[in-house]
C-alpha cells in the first residue's frame, strides 16, 4: 500500500512541476497550495523533486552557455571597434549638421508663411455652391485688395483670371437651373398629384392662398425631391420642390447684369415644356390612369409658374402665365374632346368627369380661370348619357329576350309583395282574388321598371360636384330619362315587335305590358322629384315622355298584329282547292275555311286581356282582310270559268264567315258591325244566286239598292267567266231552248253592264 502511495504522489508532483513551468505566475498558487494539501511530508519529497528538476535546468544552461561562448566574444570585439568608428564620425558631422540646421529652419518658416497665406486665402472663399458670395469675394479682391499688392506677379494672374471665374459661376448655375427643369419636367407628375389631393375625396383643404405660402424647402438637392409622406399627412405640392437653383440662377445673372437673358431663356424653356406635358399619350383613353397621369402632370407644372410667379419679382409675370394657361386650355379641351369621344364604357367616363371636376378645382384655388373646363363636362355628360343609353339598350334587349311573354303568376302574399315592391301595380280586383293567381303583364314590366330607375341613378352620378343647382341638375335627368325612353327603349320594344318569333300571342302580352308600363310613368315623374326635391309643377321643368312610348309602342305592336292575323288568314286561303267547274256544291262548308274559322276563333279569345277597341279593331280587320281575300279568289285573273255550282259552294263558305262574325267573337260591337266586313261578297253571291239582275240595273246608284255595294266592273267579270264556262259546258246549247234563252240574257246583261260601266267612265 505505501508503494502504491508512493507511486501516485510521485505522479502528482510530476504533474504539478510540468504545470508551474507552462503556467502564467498569477496561477502558480493554487498549484502549490495542492501540495500543501496532499498527504502528510509530501512537500519534502515535493521540494526534493523541485531541487532535482532545478540541478538538471542549471545543466542544460550551462551547456548552452559553453557552446555559444566564442560568439559572444567575437561579438564584443566587433562592437568595440563600431564604437571608435561612430566616435570618429560624430566629430566629422558636427560641423556639416550646423549649415544643415539653418537651412532646414529657413524652410521650416516659408513653409509656415505658405500656410498661413493658404489659409487667408481659404477663408476667403465661399462654401459649396456659395456663388453669390464668391461673386462678393471676387469684388473685394477686385476694388480692395489686388490694388493693395498688385506688384507681386501671382495678384497679376488672380486679376486676369476674375472674369473667367464669373463665366465659370454663370455656367455652373445655369447648369444647375437646367437640371432643375429637367427634373421638375419629369417629377411634375408628382407635384400635380400632391396638389390634387388637396382638392379630391378625402383631401382637407383646397389652396386658396397659394401666394402667400412658403413654397421654398430648405435643401442642398437640386431640382426635384419627393419627400415620403408621413402617416395621415398630406404634403403640399410645394413641400416637394427645392427651388434654389432658380433663386441662385436669378440672383447671379442680376449681379452680373444679364437678368433680362435669364428670364427670357427661362420663359421659353418653361413653353416648351408646356407642350410637352399637354402632349397625351395616344392610348390616354383606355384607362383612368392615363387620363390621371395627364392632369397631374399639367397642375404640377402649373403648380411651379404659379410659385415661381409669386416668389420672384418679374421672372414670370401674370400676363405670362395667363398665356401659358389660355393655350394650355384649349389644348387640353381639345384633347379631353377627342379622347372621351373614344370611350364607350360609362363607368370611365364617369372616373374621367371626376378627375375633371378635381383637376377644374385644383387649378381654380391657384386662381386659373376654368370655365371651359366645365363647359366641356357638359359635352361629355352628353357622350356619357351616350355610352349609358348604349348600355342599356344592351339590358333591355337581354329582359325582352329572356321574358316569357306569360302573365307573372303569384302563388303567395309573399311573392306578390315582392312583386309589386319593385313596380306600382294596383288592381283592386286581383288583390280580392285568392292565390295563386296571375298579374295581368309578364316579367319583363317590372325588370324594364326597375332598370329605368338604375339609369337615372348612374345619370345623376354625372351631374355630382358640376355647382349645379337642383333644377339645372332636375333637367338634366328627365332629359337623359326621355332620351332613354323615347329612343333607347322605344327602340328596343320596335325591334322587338317586328322578330320573327314574336307571334300573336306575344305581341297580345307586349301591349298589356307597354299600357302597365305607360301607366308607371308618372312614379317615374315622382322619383326623380324625390331625388332632386325640384316640383315637377316647377317653371320650366321637363315632363317625361314616356307616355309617347309606350303608346308608339302599342300602336306598332297592334299594327303587327293586324299583319301578322292577315298573313295567317293568307295562309289558309292559299289552302284552299276548289273546283271552280263543278256542277253543284258540297252541300258543306270548305275544309280550309272551318280550319281558318277556328284559329280566328282561338286567336280571339286571347284578345280577351287586350283593351277594347284594340281587340275590336284587329277583329274587324281580321273579317275585312278575310272578305276581300275571297273577293280577290273570285276575280282572280287567272281564272278563266266559274259554274253556278262552284259560285253555291263559295256561298256557303261566305255563310260560315257570316255566321263567325254574327257569333260577336270579340265583345262590344254593335249590331251587325262586324257582319258588315262581308256586306260586299254578300250582294255579290246574292245577284248571282237570285240571278236578279233587272233588280240590280233598274236600281243602280239609288241608296236604296238591294245591290249597292255591287260594283258593275266586278259583277261583269264574275259573269264574263261564268258565261265561258255555260259555253264550254253546254254543247248543244244551241239545240235547247231554254239554254238559248239563258244564253241571249247573259249577253243583254253584259252588254248593259259595260253600257254602265262605260257611262260611269264618261261621266267621271
Amino acid at each position: 500500500v505505501l508503494r502504491v502511495e508512493t507511486l501516485e504522489c510521485v505522479t502528482e508532483h510530476e504533474r504539478i512541476l510540468q504545470e508551474i513551468e507552462s503556467t502564467d505566475t498569477a496561477c502558480v498558487g493554487p498549484t502549490l497550495r495542492s501540495v500543501y494539501d496532499d498527504q502528510p511530508y509530501a512537500h519534502k519529497r515535493f521540494m526534493e523533486k523541485l531541487d532535482a528538476r532545478i540541478r538538471n535546468h542549471d545543466r542544460e544552461i550551462e551547456k548552452m552557455c559553453n557552446f555559444h561562448h566564442q560568439g559572444f566574444v567575437d561579438a564584443i570585439t566587433e562592437l568595440l571597434k563600431v564604437r571608435a568608428d561612430a566616435e570618429k564620425l560624430m566629430v566629422s558631422r558636427c560641423t556639416q549638421g550646423g549649415f544643415l540646421i539653418e537651412e532646414v529652419v529657413c524652410c521650416r518658416l516659408q513653409q509656415r508663411n505658405m500656410a498661413t497665406t493658404v489659409e487667408r486665402l481659404q477663408l476667403c472663399l465661399p462654401g459649396r455652391r456659395a456663388y453669390y458670395a464668391a461673386l462678393k469675394t471676387m469684388e473685394q479682391l477686385e476694388n480692395v485688395y489686388i490694388p493693395r499688392v498688385g506688384q507681386y506677379r501671382f495678384c497679376q494672374i488672380m486679376a486676369e483670371n476674375l472674369p473667367r471665374l464669373r463665366d465659370q459661376i454663370k455656367e455652373i448655375s445655369m447648369s444647375d437651373l437646367k437640371d432643375f427643369l429637367e427634373s421638375i419636367r419629369k417629377h411634375s407628375d408628382k407635384v400635380g398629384e400632391a396638389a390634387m389631393k388637396q382638392v379630391g375625396p378625402g383631401g382637407r383643404y383646397g389652396r386658396t392662398n397659394a401666394a402667400e405660402e412658403d413654397l421654398q424647402m430648405v435643401s442642398e438637392e437640386v431640382s426635384v425631391c419627393v419627400v415620403e409622406e408621413e402617416e395621415e399627412e398630406v404634403l403640399t405640392a410645394q413641400d416637394l420642390v427645392d427651388f434654389s437653383p432658380v433663386y441662385r440662377c436669378l440672383h447671379i445673372y442680376t449681379i452680373l447684369g444679364d437678368r433680362e437673358t435669364f428670364e427670357n431663356y427661362y420663359r421659353k424653356q418653361r413653353k416648351k415644356q408646356a407642350r410637352l406635358v399637354l402632349q397625351p399619350q395616344a392610348s390616354m383613353h383606355e384607362t383612368v390612369e392615363g387620363y390621371r397621369r395627364y392632369f397631374n402632370q399639367i397642375v404640377g407644372f402649373f403648380v411651379v409658374e404659379d410659385h415661381i410667379l409669386h416668389a420672384t419679382q418679374g421672372l414670370v409675370t401674370r400676363a405670362f402665365t395667363e398665356e401659358l394657361w389660355n393655350m394650355a386650355l384649349s389644348k387640353i379641351i381639345a384633347v379631353l374632346r377627342t379622347h372621351s369621344s373614344y370611350c364607350d364604357d360609362p363607368d370611365l367616363v364617369l372616373e374621367l368627369k371626376n378627375l375633371i371636376v378635381i383637376f377644374a378645382d385644383t387649378l381654380q384655388g391657384y386662381g386659373f380661370p376654368v370655365n371651359r373646363l366645365f363647359d366641356l363636362l357638359f359635352e361629355i355628360r352628353d357622350q356619357y348619357n351616350e355610352t349609358l343609353l348604349k348600355k342599356w339598350s344592351l339590358v333591355f334587349r337581354e329582359i325582352f329576350e329572356l321574358d316569357n311573354y306569360s302573365p307573372i303568376p303569384v302563388e303567395t302574399e309573399e311573392e306578390y309583395k315582392l312583386v309589386v315592391s319593385r313596380f306600382p301595380f294596383h288592381d283592386a280586383e286581383i288583390e280580392k282574388q285568392d292565390f295563386p293567381k296571375k298579374l295581368p303583364m309578364s316579367q319583363s314590366v317590372p325588370q324594364i321598371y326597375t332598370q329605368v330607375k338604375e339609369f337615372i341613378y348612374a345619370s345623376l352620378k354625372f351631374s355630382e360636384s358640376l355647382h349645379r343647382s337642383s333644377t339645372e341638375i332636375d333637367d338634366m335627368l328627365r332629359k337623359s330619362t326621355n332620351l332613354l325612353l323615347t329612343r333607347t327603349l322605344s327602340g328596343c320594344l320596335q325591334n322587338l315587335i317586328k322578330k320573327p318569333h314574336i307571334g300573336l300571342t306575344e305581341l297580345v302580352q307586349i301591349i298589356i305590358n307597354t299600357t302597365h308600363l305607360e301607366q308607371a310613368c308618372r312614379y317615374l315623374e315622382d322619383f326623380i322629384t324625390n331625388i332632386t326635391t325640384v316640383s315637377p309643377e316647377a317653371v320650366h321643368t321637363t315632363r317625361l315622355y314616356g307616355l309617347s312610348t309606350f303608346k308608339d309602342a302599342r300602336h306598332a305592336a297592334e299594327g303587327e298584329i293586324y299583319t301578322k292575323l292577315n298573313q295567317k288568314i293568307d295562309e289558309f286561303i292559299q289552302l284552299a282547292d276548289y273546283e271552280w267547274c263543278m256542277a253543284e256544291s258540297d252541300g258543306r262548308a270548305s275544309g280550309y275555311l272551318m280550319d281558318l274559322i277556328n284559329f280566328l276563333r282561338s286567336t280571339f279569345q286571347v284578345f280577351t286581356h287586350l283593351p277594347g277597341k284594340v281587340a275590336q279593331t284587329a277583329c274587324m280587320s281580321a273579317c275585312k282582310h278575310l272578305s276581300t281575300s275571297l273577293l280577290q279568289m273570285l276575280m282572280d285573273s287567272e281564272l278563266k270559268q266559274i259554274s253556278m255550282g262552284a259560285v253555291q259552294q263559295f256561298n256557303l263558305d261566305v255563310i260560315q264567315c257570316e255566321l263567325f262574325a254574327s257569333s260577336e267573337p270579340v265583345p262590344g260591337f254593335q249590331g251587325d258591325t262586324l257582319q258588315l266586313a262581308f256586306i260586299d261578297l254578300r250582294q255579290l253571291l246574292d245577284l248571282f244566286m237570285v240571278w236578279d239582275w233587272s233588280t240590280y240595273l233598274a236600281d243602280y246608284g239609288q241608296p236604296t239598292s238591294k245591290y249597292l255595294r255591287v260594283n258593275p266592273t266586278t259583277a261583269l267579270a264574275l259573269l264574263e267567266k261564268m258565261k265561258d264556262t255555260s259555253k264550254k259546258n253546254n254543247i248543244f246549247s244551241q239545240f235547247r231552248k231554254n239554254d238559248r234563252d239563258k244564253q241571249k240574257l247573259i249577253e243583254t246583261v253584259v252588254k248593259q253592264l259595260r253600257s254602265l260601266i262605260n257611262g260611269m267612265s264618261l261621266h267621271s
